[in-house]
């Protein structure tokens, strides 16, 4: 008998191990929620951009997303946050400038479009950040605008256009100093050549990417809850709410000044969900 009860004690330890394991090996999401005088925001964090998650989690619970301010909101775009010069901002102050000492590599998923509630990283332009690192703490939430089908169209085109432009400014830049010794020399030609070459070999370059195509589920989302999808795959989208759509738009709708920002403060407070 004693034997048959070891046995039995260590049946059931493998499948309580077995049972644990199976537990502990499911994550559950990581969701926040913004709290403001309009209602709470909820959101969920995306796992498959975990550096931006994981920041985003460490700067929540060492609560420097408490009375921090939507510092820029634009109706039909966006609101913003997270400036850490916002807490206790000088009524009228331009702020957007404040960060903090580092940046986050750009996790940019195609997974992910511009469609209304997502959370992305907010960053500087492509001219002084070509590889889209994105702000440590400054975020903006989607509002964006319902398109018609025929806009779609139109936009894809405009989309198109607007990559080759990208690309013959980025190869612009590392040609400049060429440039720049040709022009003082005189050699007008040899520029003006130089630079029609690039064109040539920039255009070659674009034709062999696949056309700019909005897929049927991007359609779907910019026709209906809408979005802004001239942002997509430029900025590094690391959630979407899941409760408080409305209180994005009570927020976009309130009176801001020259620099967009609201004219009587929104302060925001950003806690974990447990």
């Amino acid at each position: 008998m004693k034997k048959i009860t070891l046995v039995l004690v260590s049946v059931f330890a493998v499948i309580f191990v077995i049972m644990s394991c199976g537990i502990a090996g499911k994550k559950s999401e990581s969701k926040v929620q913004i709290e403001t005088e309009f209602g709470i925001i909820k959101i969920k964090l995306y796992d498959e951009t975990p550096l931006h998650r994981d920041n985003f989690i460490k700067l929540v619970n060492e609560g420097f997303y408490t009375d921090l301010l939507f510092h820029r909101i634009i109706q039909g775009f966006m609101i913003q946050g997270g400036d850490p010069d916002s807490k206790n901002a000088e009524p009228g102050k331009q702020l957007g400038g404040g960060d903090l000492d580092y940046t986050i590599p750009a996790e940019i998923n195609p997974k992910f479009f511009h469609r209304k509630g997502i959370l992305a990283a907010a960053r500087e332009g492509d001219q002084t950040n070509p590889e889209k690192k994105s702000s440590a703490s400054q975020f903006y939430i989607l509002q964006g605008k319902i398109f018609r089908p025929g806009e779609l169209d139109s936009l894809q085109l405009k989309l198109e256009e607007s990559r080759k432009l990208n690309m013959l400014q980025m190869k612009m830049k590392v040609i400049e100093p060429e440039l720049n010794k040709l022009g003082a020399e005189g050699k007008q030609e040899e520029m003006m050549a130089r630079f029609n070459t690039l064109k040539e070999e920039v255009t070659a370059e674009a034709a062999k990417l696949p056309p700019v195509k909005f897929s049927e589920e991007q359609r779907k989302a910019y026709t209906t809850v809408g979005g802004y999808p001239s942002l997509d795959n430029n900025y590094t989208i690391f959630g979407e709410v899941i409760e408080g759509l409305e209180v994005i738009d009570k927020i976009a709708a309130q009176p801001t000044d020259q620099f967009n920002r609201p004219q009587k403060d929104i302060k925001f407070k950003i806690t974990m969900i447990k």
